[in-house]
């Protein structure tokens, strides 16, 4: 079963889920195992009696958890609680990395693969965080319920917060830098010339392009020039992944245009 409920409105995967639990239960499924892929932690730990974690790049087991709670389950079981939380922090270990600069590996340097998230809702996140109740330090699970996001979704959005120097992800925890609180607290203009400083200190694809320009007397460059480079270090879809991040990402910066006609970036104001 690959994300069987994803797709549905909530009563009705709610619904599905019990119905389901209840066949297993009563031993009227002529099957001895189900097999279910899931982003929702909770639907995991609602349903499922083992638990695989795993990894990214490479895709690999990276934790097994046995639930022992008897069915029918309770969300707000402390027992429950718990055991989503403890999962969240394994999958929160992933993200607890100290991004390197050294070129020509793939995930480092240059080569790091950049997933799409948009510059609007990174600040919205942020806001989120800054504000009560959070007050800059917020518990993974409940900040997923309250945004009504995926494990995934969430994750990916705390990383490129942590990538940012914004906030730190630890055991199950997102939490805002001082820069991040810094942020939180400036009006729109401060707000992307503080991004824009970020961008150039620990996002290095976004340094290379911006010296390219710079260089050049036209202060202009095809696209076709990074993206090239770029595959020396990855496939081809997440060199266009990455290339739309930084497009994306660099245009709420203002620290260069680009021309979606002519696949050309340039300097607005070389001066």
């Amino acid at each position: 079963m690959d994300e069987p409920f994803s797709a549905l409105d909530v009563l009705t995967s709610e619904t599905l889920r019990t119905d389901l639990i209840d066949l297993w239960v009563e031993g009227r499924l002529p099957i001895q195992s189900v097999l279910m892929v899931t982003h929702n932690i909770e639907e995991a730990v609602l349903m499922c009696d083992r638990i695989l974690v795993f990894s990214s790049n490479p895709g690999r087991v990276a934790a097994e958890i046995k639930v022992d709670l008897p069915h029918p389950r309770n969300r707000l079981d402390p027992a429950f609680r718990q055991l989503v939380d403890n999962i969240y922090a394994r999958m929160t270990q992933r993200a607890e990395i100290k991004i390197p600069v050294a070129e020509g590996i793939q995930g480092t340097g240059v080569g790091m693969v950049l997933k799409h998230v948009s510059s609007n809702v990174l600040s919205g996140l942020i806001e989120t965080l800054a504000a009560p109740p959070y007050h800059g330090h917020a518990d993974l699970p409940v900040l997923a319920s309250q945004l009504q996001l995926e494990a995934d979704d969430i994750f990916q959005l705390g990383e490129a917060l942590q990538l940012f120097r914004f906030a730190q992800l630890s055991e199950g925890d997102l939490m805002l830098t001082e820069a991040g609180r810094r942020f939180a607290n400036l009006e729109t203009d401060a707000r992307k010339r503080l991004f824009a400083e970020h961008l150039m200190l620990y996002v290095p694809v976004m340094g290379l392009i911006r010296r390219v320009l710079d260089e050049r007397p036209s202060h202009t460059a095809p696209a076709a020039r990074f993206r090239n480079e770029l595959e020396d270090y990855m496939s081809e879809d997440d060199a266009d992944e990455t290339l739309k991040t930084v497009v994306s990402w660099a245009r709420y910066a203002e620290l260069f245009a680009y021309d979606e006609q002519s696949e050309t970036f340039s300097l607005e104001n070389p001066n």
